[in-house]
């Protein structure tokens, strides 16, 4: 199957500096390995951040505008068939990266593997960074200026799935409370074992849907394992239970339409601790698209 790997350079979903280097280097560490076709960076050096941390819409348009850049060109390269693999970036780029594959397949679901659910608004945001918004955007909880930009349906609430969280907002789980979505702990994870959870999650996120968006989120892993992130939440997950959950997506690679890994920041990284993991993750995930047909899909 060919496969699109799309560079989504961009930090203006956070106010710490960094995580728009993550896509340049861990492109350029896949060309030891990737063979395929297909690079895409995407970066817009004329768009101006802001980190006025008063601002409870900071980068509001900025974002909007890098977004409708990144979405138009996967909507392109996802009806041409390819399978899109986005490198991120902040979160918010999956904004666009989810909603583009909802826009040509129409009836998808989603598993948001993240420290965080990401369902705040501009109204509940503590912090205003925008990363913090994604997923309510991508299910059609408010934030409508975040998708401006996509005419289709969104995903819905009932085929979301978060995995990993660990650090929700008070007025974030109100947002949660009656959203329809599934949140899996990372004490779930411990409690359950990575594989019953990933199970659940894919009978949840692909009930009566074409397939499934992943997005996954490096700061879902504990920070003394990965510290390169904009914002490290600890007791998360180890590095081998993110190897596992790679493992089941992989299992699943027929049930998935497209794949995010955000939030890499090499600024923040220790002994590149956070690069290998993110690309033992990607070589493992584009080995997995490209041999596709060897794995059976699963029927729910």
């Amino acid at each position: 199957m060919k496969t699109m790997i799309f560079g989504a350079g961009s930090d203006l979903g956070v106010h710490i500096d960094g995580a728009h280097l993550g896509p340049v280097q861990l492109m350029n560490d896949i060309q030891s390995f990737y063979k395929g076709e297909s690079v895409q960076l995407i970066q817009d050096e004329s768009i101006i951040k802001s980190r006025n941390l008063s601002d409870r819409r900071r980068n509001e348009y900025e974002v909007e505008k890098f977004n409708t850049l990144l979405y138009n060109q996967m909507v392109e390269k996802i009806s041409q068939e390819y399978f899109p693999i986005l490198i991120g970036g902040d979160h918010s780029v999956s904004i666009a990266s989810a909603l583009a594959s909802a826009k040509v397949h129409t009836d998808v679901g989603i598993i948001w593997i993240d420290a965080h659910t990401d369902y705040n608004t501009f109204e509940t945001t503590v912090t205003g960074n925008i990363h913090g918004l994604p997923l309510a955007a991508i299910n059609g909880y408010k934030n409508n200026e975040l998708r401006v930009y996509h005419e289709g349906k969104l995903i819905q609430a009932s085929r979301t799935v978060v995995v990993g969280a660990r650090s929700i907002d008070p007025a974030e789980k109100e947002n949660l409370k009656y959203s329809g979505v599934t949140v899996f702990t990372t004490e779930d994870i411990k409690e359950k074992g990575v594989e019953a959870v990933m199970e659940e999650a894919f009978k949840i996120a692909g009930y009566k849907v074409k397939g499934i968006h992943i997005s996954y989120d490096l700061d879902v892993i504990d920070p003394e394992v990965a510290p390169g992130v904009s914002v490290p939440e600890f007791d998360g997950i180890s590095e081998e239970e993110a190897m596992k959950i790679n493992e089941c997506l992989i299992k699943h690679i027929k049930d998935i339409l497209s794949f995010d890994l955000v939030e890499f920041n090499p600024l923040r990284d220790n002994n590149r601790k956070t690069e290998q993991i993110a690309l033992n993750i990607l070589a493992q995930m584009i080995k997995a698209v490209e041999n596709k047909s060897k794995y059976q899909k699963v029927i729910y």
